[in-house]
């Protein structure tokens, strides 16, 4: 679904040797995923232009901008300020620009940096510990904060207020569509019977809505907690991930790539995947580098647990190809 066109708003800045941005209490504790295996994919060197589309707390960007000095450019970009915040701290430098974004801006940045193209293109698209571990955001099952889970609080509805008027209906679509949840239903039910006299409005509570609504068999043989897909779910409806993701794979990141430029995806569940495998597929666009996903090795999975999910996917840009006239 496409999105519906609105006013940019990217504030792009050097990032200098000491941040601009408001200091934070915490410092950022998020590992960077694949991290070896990334930056052997973008196959970096000196002067390329390169983007980091959900820059996070900086962890790749620092890296990438190491290899492509003494003149390239990075240029990292992030919904959420506060990661926006952790980035400044470790990403220094006149040859870097942090832009408060979408990667599907990534255009609008492009052209208000003066620049007609980047050279490679990175997207990691985990949440990171960070935001995780944040707990007046919500995102994570294990904070008692607000509900919130918006990565720009400035924009859009929160998930405590999408949960307070949605039908069960609806909830059951986005548990089942974005969650892939198969108590969707039981769920939903369970959160509009409980809202009309208890307000879900921390984590919480709506561990203890979904809690109450599953087996007692299902919890007992979890592997992992019950919860999980559905604030996954709700995360991705309330950002609205899928759909800036299936429109920046066909807009955003192909047109801002220069012909022979790299794409780095790394996904972490099944509908990213998914849209990014068929993206790369169409052999008038993209040159996928492998058949199958890039995943991480057993020693970093014991090291980073939450990477055991990521997969990368590389892609090489190839030139529009050319159409001739047909003859009078």
């Amino acid at each position: 679904m496409a999105l519906p066109s609105r006013p940019a708003s990217h504030p792009c800045r050097d990032s200098p040797a000491k941040s601009t941005f408001s200091k934070t209490s915490l410092a950022a504790i998020h590992v960077p995923v694949l991290l070896r295996e990334t930056l052997e994919a973008l196959d970096l060197g000196p002067g390329l232009t390169v983007v980091d589309g959900t820059v996070g707390g900086g962890g790749h960007s620092r890296k990438i901008l190491e290899r492509i000095q003494p003149d390239g450019i990075l240029i990292g970009l992030d919904r959420d300020p506060l990661m926006l915040q952790h980035t400044a701290t470790v990403v220094t430098g006149k040859r870097s620009h942090l832009c408060h974004a979408s990667y599907r801006d990534l255009p609008n940045v492009l052209r208000d940096l003066q620049l007609d193209a980047a050279d490679r293109i990175l997207v990691d698209l985990g949440l990171s510990s960070d935001q995780l571990a944040d707990r007046e955001r919500g995102f994570g099952f294990s904070t008692s904060g607000p509900l919130d889970m918006r990565f720009d609080v400035s924009q859009g509805e929160s998930a405590a207020e999408l949960l307070s008027h949605a039908t069960a209906e609806q909830l059951t679509t986005i548990f089942h569509e974005f969650g892939e949840e198969r108590f969707s239903r039981a769920i939903a039910e369970q959160i509009v019977t409980q809202r009309r006299t208890s307000p879900i409005r921390t984590a919480s509570d709506l561990v203890a809505a979904i809690d109450a609504a599953l087996p007692a068999s299902i919890k007992r043989e979890a592997r992992k907690e019950p919860a999980t897909r559905v604030f996954q779910a709700l995360r991705i409806a309330v950002n609205r991930e899928l759909e800036h993701l299936e429109h920046a794979l066909k807009n955003s990141l192909y047109d801002s790539l220069r012909p022979g430029g790299r794409l780095v995806v790394i996904t972490f569940h099944s509908l990213e995947d998914r849209l990014v495998k068929h993206a790369f597929r169409d052999e008038s666009r993209w040159q996928c580098l492998h058949k199958k996903p890039v995943a991480p090795s057993p020693q970093e999975i014991r090291s980073n647990p939450r990477a055991r999910s990521a997969k990368l996917r590389v892609a090489i840009k190839l030139p529009p190809t050319a159409v001739s006239a047909s003859p009078k």
